[in-house]
């Protein structure tokens, strides 16, 4: 999947331009852009993050990795796993620490001194997703030096504990704002995802209290007990509807279309649906699959299989389908599809678990039966379709209940960093390691940049991609 930053270059012009005003001046910086606006940094990270990291480089790895997608070359690939370095340079040196946490920094710092709390918030909100992003990602990460590197520092590392617990201090800080009026300039259709809506906001703020707090139900000193109970105290006052999803929609034109439909263009490398996912939908006669999918050219929904030797005729196998941002000739769907950041069914998938761990099977049963509803009914399933799926396939596995509720969750989370993310928490769905690979494992996480280890190394640098991070261990 390439990476679409087409639609960032203007925004990078103006902040640098925002300090030429005075080139002169010797006492100016430059390229200092303290003077933009928060309107004017607000919609470009917030359509980074969904078009850069969400339906970029991450997000498209994750699907690799997780087999819901495949690429038509040969091995070794992405899906086989090869991943090096220097491949993850543009995520960390371009989008995540400049583009994202600096300019988020920046919007924070500006919209607290001038009493424009909205920006506030949202960039707390915003700030704590991508830490998140990042720190799942790689591990330890540099956050409370890394912005003092043009003193002369070389970063420390912060652990991946003290980052989740930044994490959750900008969430709480955020809702703090968010449990007030508006005051100042105020966001409004530069907010891509809520239009500057403070209630809309706090539920997604507590939304993802809860899905990093379940996160952290096997990390070493949390207790799963402990997790569950604040995930649940957090969904309270999370996502209670559809509606509520948080997402960033795209017009569909040139310049702004959904990250997948560029990505699954017939001159983007081949990507395709994989065997695996397939044949799991397959088998269980799932409603969802003709709308995440669109058929091959043989009619039927063929899934690629990981690291065998690429098909002449690509078209054979299913793709992914316009609903969800995929490619279709002469189509207007998919380029102008959402990209999702969090969902109503994620936060019922939550629910359930943390239901699972506290009371048992059968309290979350009918927690687990309405999250596979509510992601079938935002699909547009039919509700006699969503019957016959839940009657078949709804109910909790007595012995392994944890296996079947990720293994719907997986399905739901199609295209989410989240399935990346439960995979390696729980270990499931059950994914074998793709044929010809490049290593000999699934990887637990992205190796460290090139240009990070060249410029500021670190001993966190040396750990293999096999090693899981802290909360999956």
């Amino acid at each position: 999947m390439k990476k679409i930053n087409y639609l960032f270059v203007a925004f990078l012009m103006l902040v640098s331009a925002s300090g030429c005003k005075k080139y002169l001046d010797i006492n100016k910086d430059p390229n200092n852009p303290l003077d933009v606006q928060e309107a004017l940094i607000l919609t470009p990270v917030e359509l980074y993050t969904t078009t850069n990291i969400l339906g970029g480089f991450p997000g498209s790895v994750a699907a690799y990795w997780t087999q819901q997608l495949a690429i038509n070359q040969a091995p070794p690939e992405i899906d086989s796993y090869r991943i090096t370095p220097s491949d993850v340079n543009n995520t960390w040196s371009f989008d995540l620490y400049p583009a994202i946490f600096n300019n988020l920094r920046i919007m924070i710092s500006k919209a607290e001194a001038g009493g424009n709390n909205s920006y506030a918030a949202i960039g707390k909100v915003m700030l704590a997703y991508n830490l998140a992003v990042c720190t799942d990602l790689f591990g330890d990460i540099p956050y409370s030096e890394a912005f003092r590197a043009l003193d002369g520092l070389k970063p420390k590392y912060d652990s991946q504990e003290d980052i989740y617990k930044l994490i959750q201090q900008n969430l709480d800080e955020a809702i703090v704002i968010l449990n007030t009026t508006p005051s100042g300039i105020t966001a409004k259709a530069d907010d891509l995802i809520y239009s500057g809506d403070f209630p809309s906001w706090k539920k997604f703020a507590y939304t993802l209290k809860a899905r990093y707090y379940l996160r952290l139900s096997k990390a070493a000193g949390y207790s799963a007990s402990t997790q569950a109970d604040l995930a649940l105290a957090a969904l309270q006052n999370g996502f209670s509807a559809n509606s509520e999803n948080a997402k960033v929609s795209y017009k569909g034109g040139d310049k702004s279309q959904n990250p997948w439909y560029r990505g699954t263009l017939p001159g983007a490398g081949g990507v395709v649906l994989n065997k695996t996912f397939v044949d799991l939908l397959t088998a269980n006669n799932d409603p969802r699959l003709p709308i995440l999918a669109l058929p091959g050219s043989g009619g039927g929904f063929l899934g690629r299989e990981s690291g065998t030797d690429p098909d002449p005729n690509p078209k054979i196998y299913a793709t992914v389908g316009p609903k969800v941002g995929g490619y279709l000739l002469l189509d207007q769907v998919g380029p102008a599809a959402p990209v999702y950041l969090a969902t109503y069914a994620e936060a019922l998938f939550i629910k359930a678990e943390a239901t699972l761990i506290k009371s048992g099977s059968g309290s979350a049963q009918p927690i687990f039966a309405e999250a596979i509803r509510q992601n079938m009914l935002s699909l547009g399933v039919s509700t006699d379709n969503i019957n016959t799926y839940i009657a078949a396939h709804g109910t909790l596995d007595p012995t392994t209940p944890l296996k079947s509720l990720i293994g719907e969750k997986y399905v739901a989370n199609f295209l989410s960093l989240e399935a990346y993310n439960d995979w390696r928490r729980t270990g499931y769905p059950t994914l074998n390691v793709v044929v010809n690979a490049f290593r000999p494992y699934i990887p637990q996480r992205f190796p460290y940049p090139s240009q990070e280890i060249t410029s500021n190394p670190q001993p966190q640098q040396g750990i293999l991609t096999s090693v899981p991070v802290w909360w999956a261990k």
